[in-house]
């Protein structure tokens, strides 16, 4: 008897420990064929499991566990497909990190190298909808022109993706100038790069923002690639990065209504330590409540980070025009906007916005991207028993 199963694809050795394999097995008695989800959890896999004999089928492999002498097969594409990190597995591969939301699998950009990805809404409805959606997974962003400067619209932008993440600012919000605002958004103040709702755990992860009528002057909207910046900070001084990375820092949100906190860093990393996501939002953080050295420590390198983000050369400025439709990743893409006049006979500048989430969207671009293949993506195309 053997704890391991080991075989060779293209060129590199993969080991498989006994477990592993057992927990995944492809049969009817294991796995739903319906569902494709298991029947079996940790419980059900005998203690001292081992491999008592492997047979070579070509394109599979047949692997037969003791005690209980259960057998299973494994087609050699799904293995090499699921190569253990450290047996061939390529770092950077999205399954490092689980759900391709790190910096791995992100292009990083700065606005001088950047394409600007943008479409228009006839052509995204016509079979362009995997390229846009592709946009901002891969970019951060995506530009949809023409989608029609009608009240709502925006959702059915959303619809047309994922699901609309409805908050108290309600399923659809205007941004816009308001008497009496609650929200520096609803000013004609010029507003820093930032991050939405940073006092949600967690924060919408998608944001959209369509341009129903844009102002006389100014009003331009702003990008930055946070990771990209990130990176960059990262690799300029890594102390400061550590240091933001590893503090909690709160965050609320409070008026008649509603009352939100949540206490994150302002750069999250994953548990392999790579880039996941960026909080930042100087109008929503509370006090900081650390002992005095951890303080001041991390003002120093919150001043940095800051001003990394503020530099012109890491900001894309858009001018909307009425039918623009931004679509951006909130967990990556800081937004900001210029300042713009109000003064009487001008246009009134006016966007509607609404939030939804990454996973629906990724949902949405895998199913485009399904080619030949209608059933789960998990299925090793092998009978076992």
């Amino acid at each position: 008897m053997v704890t391991d199963l080991e075989l060779v694809a293209d060129g590199r050795t993969l080991r498989f420990p006994a477990v592993w394999l057992r927990d995944n097995c492809p049969c009817r008695q294991c796995r739903d064929p319906g569902t494709g989800q298991k029947l079996i959890d940790a419980t059900g896999i005998p203690n001292g499991l081992a491999i008592t004999l492997i047979e070579d089928a070509g394109q599979s492999v047949r692997v037969t566990f003791g005690p209980g002498e259960h057998r299973s097969v494994f087609s050699r594409a799904w293995l090499a497909a699921h190569a253990l990190d450290g047996d061939g597995a390529v770092d950077g591969d999205s399954t490092a990190d689980g759900d391709g939301r790190t910096e791995d699998d992100k292009e990083l950009w700065l606005p001088a190298d950047l394409n600007l990805p943008a479409m228009s809404w006839p052509r995204y409805l016509a079979g362009g909808k995997s390229q846009a959606l592709r946009a901002v997974l891969r970019l951060g962003f995506v530009l949809l022109r023409d989608v029609p400067a009608e009240p709502g619209r925006v959702l059915d932008v959303a619809a047309s993706f994922g699901y609309v993440r409805e908050t108290n600012y309600g399923r659809l919000f205007d941004v816009r100038v308001e008497p009496a605002p609650g929200n520096l958004a609803y000013t004609s103040q010029a507003i820093r790069p930032h991050t939405d709702n940073p006092y949600r755990d967690p924060a919408p992860t998608v944001q959209l923002l369509h341009c129903l009528r844009a102002a006389g002057e100014g009003g331009d909207t702003g990008l930055v690639d946070g990771f990209a910046a990130a990176a960059a900070f990262r690799a300029a001084d890594p102390e400061s990065f550590a240091t933001l990375a590893n503090t909690p820092v709160s965050f609320g949100y409070v008026d008649k209504e509603t009352e939100l906190r949540a206490c994150l860093p302002l750069i999250q990393l994953s548990p392999r330590g790579r880039l996941r996501g960026i909080r930042f939002n100087n109008r929503s953080m509370r006090p900081l409540r650390r002992p005095y050295a951890e303080v001041t420590a991390f003002y120093a390198a919150y001043r940095r980070w800051a001003e990394l983000l503020a530099r012109p050369e890491r900001r894309l400025d858009l001018r909307l025009t009425p039918g623009d439709c931004l679509v951006f990743d909130n967990t990556r893409m800081l937004h900001a906007r210029t300042a713009f006049s109000v003064s009487a006979g001008e246009l009134r500048r006016h966007l509607q916005g609404c939030y939804a989430d990454l996973d629906g969207l990724a949902s949405t671009l895998a199913v485009l991207s399904r080619s030949g293949n209608h059933g789960r993506s998990e299925n090793q195309g092998e009978e076992s028993r």
